[in-house]
């Protein structure tokens, strides 16, 4: 994603200062300040969702190519989202924050997290922390239900594995509440049946999980094998 060149900063000793995130933080508030970028002041959280997202896959595509140095970049387009969306919340009315707030928050919540770390909580293994992690995340949010606080904007099929996964791991019977009784049969869905045709997409996600596949990267396997088949076809 190219965003519009905003400033050149010639003499920024940016290459391995140990300043550098204090740095970037501070271009960024030159960037929105009165005299920087008109394009970057006037970006809201709803405007730089799309750069978010695109940033979000970029850094997936890099890590799946195994492209080191693409990574590096990748992941600097990505920390830049972070910091301009906690400079326009400095700019917030009501609850404004910081990026040291992010900083704090997110610190706070990880040492509170690992408790096997942090404190005298003794776990074994992988699984353990999984499940003090969960147990921990539903205490602090006192959320009602297990899928209480799983972003619904999410790809439908990542969306189906999770809340499969967190209604499974909150002891729900999830194979009664599948529909179709969980069982595919003939695919005889009218064309034009959108509910039935989600249905069944709902429960080759449930077959993709009982067999420890995860139905939004094989899928996206699928469309790569496919999209080299379309290649050599051409």
């Amino acid at each position: 994603m190219t965003q519009p060149a905003s400033v050149s900063t010639p003499d920024a000793e940016v290459v391995g200062s140990p300043d550098s995130l204090r740095e970037l933080v501070a271009i960024m508030d030159r960037l929105r300040s009165p005299g920087g970028c008109p394009w970057d002041a006037e970006q809201t959280h709803a405007s730089l969702v799309t750069y978010l997202l695109e940033e979000t896959y970029e850094t997936i595509d890099a890590i799946e190519s195994s492209d080191q140095l693409a990574l590096r970049e990748e992941l600097g387009d990505l920390l830049l989202q972070v910091v301009f969306h906690a400079r326009v919340a400095e700019e917030d009315a009501t609850s404004p924050f910081t990026i040291d707030d992010v900083a704090v928050g997110i610190t706070d919540k990880l040492i509170r997290r690992h408790p096997h770390v942090f404190a005298d909580v003794d776990v074994d293994g992988a699984r353990d922390v999984e499940a003090n992690w969960a147990a921990l995340k539903k205490t602090e949010k006192a959320r009602a239900s297990a899928i209480d606080g799983i972003p619904m904007t999410m790809p439908s099929l990542a969306l189906s594995a999770k809340v499969l996964d967190r209604s499974e791991r909150a002891g729900v019977d999830v194979e009664s509440l599948l529909p179709l009784g969980n069982s595919l049969g003939p695919v005889d869905a009218p064309y034009g049946d959108v509910e039935a045709w989600g249905d069944l997409f709902l429960v080759l996600v449930g077959k993709a999980r009982q067999g420890g596949v995860d139905a939004e990267m094989a899928l996206r396997s699928s469309v790569h094998r496919f999209a080299d088949r379309v290649r050599a076809a051409e």
